[in-house]
């Protein structure tokens, strides 16, 4: 015991030696669960237990680290491609020193038990510098923890690595190309809205203008862009931030959400004055953004002439290109493809989907045994003209911009989905557990006729 408890008062960096060499030895999560399996807590220290669950969760692409307190125990889960993992059980003896670890890298109160804190820390992996977002609650039976996982090597994506299809991307480039006006990404909590709005700023800044951000927090730092963070104590919100902002002579802003009224109304004020305004809103689909705002106070007169473009988004794991099986098609499921390929808009072209292969996951050690490695994000994409500007002005409810959303032949995100099924990016199993079930195509989680 005294051991322990000098160890946690003394080394508190992260060996980026010993990282790296046991994220060479533990491949994915299974051998993680093995690793601490055998850990033996006499002979080894509160680091090496750390740095062994850091190596795991890097290895195994994790975005956030999760301990939960229990009655007797601390269970370690971690979040992969959007799904959380019970990895392994800790003892809450154990736990507390670990505990007192990540603290102490996060620069958090140790005595401070009853309270919700908030820190980071950075560590080095692959050249790398990867922020560690700390968050600590009380629970019922202790703390519980869960650390976001920062990988600056994640948001260096393109348009076309997002998943943004040919004709979505042609859509999005002509609405970025204009000198002013709103664009909108809508989402769930860890949809990868951050990452796709980084990815349309890094496709907008060139040396001749100015591109400043408001975010809360900053998530990631790019390279020619003034990025800034809010801070409540210090009066920084985004209301005044962004009225700040306007005065600093920007050409593109990055609004990080639309949370009130009055930073959407300010926001709007600055796309309909010669700036392009990029912002987040949470809404379950494309159409019902501009309801929401209404629902905000925003006046549909302001909301047409100001938003050019709303893209809603979500995450689908693809499936391991390793390990992905082809699943046996019969005459009648190959009819309903043809079926929902005649309805897609013209601009999709439906002869590459023709002959396609579907696949469905299997699991191999390139995956972890899991059958998918990596994400992508699937889209819907509502384009604001003059005849859905004058809609908004009459009528904004989202029964009649979905009508004329239909009518113009907007691609659902569950169409999307499908789609990326056809291209044998992923399967029907996750397109359902994202976007819920397929009504017209799809009836179960495997194709009519599947073997």
């Amino acid at each position: 015991m005294p051991k322990k408890e000098t160890e946690i008062t003394g080394r508190v960096d992260i060996e980026k030696k010993e990282l790296e060499e046991l994220r060479k030895k533990i491949k994915g999560l299974a051998a993680l669960k093995k690793e601490l399996e055998k850990f033996d807590y006499k002979k080894r220290s509160t680091a090496e237990l750390f740095e062994t669950i850091l190596a795991g969760a890097l290895s195994s692409r994790a975005s956030d680290i999760h301990f939960e307190a229990e009655t007797d125990h601390v269970k370690f889960r971690l979040r992969v491609d959007g799904v959380l993992h019970d990895i392994f059980n800790l003892d809450s003896q154990e736990y507390g020193f670990l505990l007192s670890r990540v603290k102490l890298l996060s620069k958090l109160k140790l005595n401070v038990v009853t309270e919700a804190q908030d820190g980071r820390f950075t560590i080095r992996a692959d050249e790398n510098e990867i922020e560690i977002r700390t968050s600590v609650i009380p629970s019922e039976y202790g703390e519980t923890v869960v650390m976001r996982v920062l990988d600056p090597a994640a948001i260096q994506l393109t348009l076309v690595d997002l998943g943004l299809r040919n004709d979505d991307l042609e859509i999005a480039k002509r609405e970025f190309s204009k000198p002013n006006g709103m664009i909108l990404n809508t989402g769930q909590t860890g949809s990868g809205k951050t990452t796709t709005l980084y990815a349309f700023l890094r496709t907008v800044n060139k040396p001749e203008i100015k591109v400043i951000t408001i975010e809360d927090p900053i998530e990631y730092h790019l390279e020619g862009i003034e990025q800034t963070q809010v801070d409540p104590a210090a009066g920084y919100s985004f209301v005044n931030g962004l009225r700040s902002i306007l005065r600093q002579d920007p050409d593109v802003i990055l609004v990080g959400e639309v949370r009130d009224l009055e930073t959407a109304e300010i926001a709007m004020h600055a796309a309909l004055t010669g700036h392009l305004v990029f912002s987040t809103l949470h809404t379950n689909d494309a159409v019902g953004a501009i309801p929401r705002l209404v629902d905000l106070g925003v006046r549909p007169s302001i909301i047409g002439p100001a938003l050019n473009l709303v893209i809603a988004q979500r995450l689908l794991r693809r499936l391991c290109d390793e390990c992905k099986k082809p699943v046996k098609m019969d005459a009648a499921f190959q009819k309903k493809v043809s079926t929902f390929l005649s309805k897609m808009p013209p601009r999709v072209d439906g002869r590459q989907y023709e002959k396609a292969t579907i696949y469905e996951a299997v699991g191999c050690d390139r995956c972890g045994d899991m059958g998918y490695k990596g994400r992508i994000g699937v889209f819907e994409l509502l384009e604001v003209d003059k005849e859905l500007e004058e809609l908004v002005y009459k009528e904004a409810t989202e029964a009649a911009i979905k009508r004329v959303a239909d009518k113009r032949g907007m691609v659902t995100m569950q169409a999307d989905g499908i789609l990326k099924v056809l291209s044998g990016i992923t399967d029907f199993k996750e397109v359902e557990r994202v976007t819920g079930k397929i009504i017209d195509l799809w009836v179960s989680s495997r194709p009519f006729g599947s073997e």
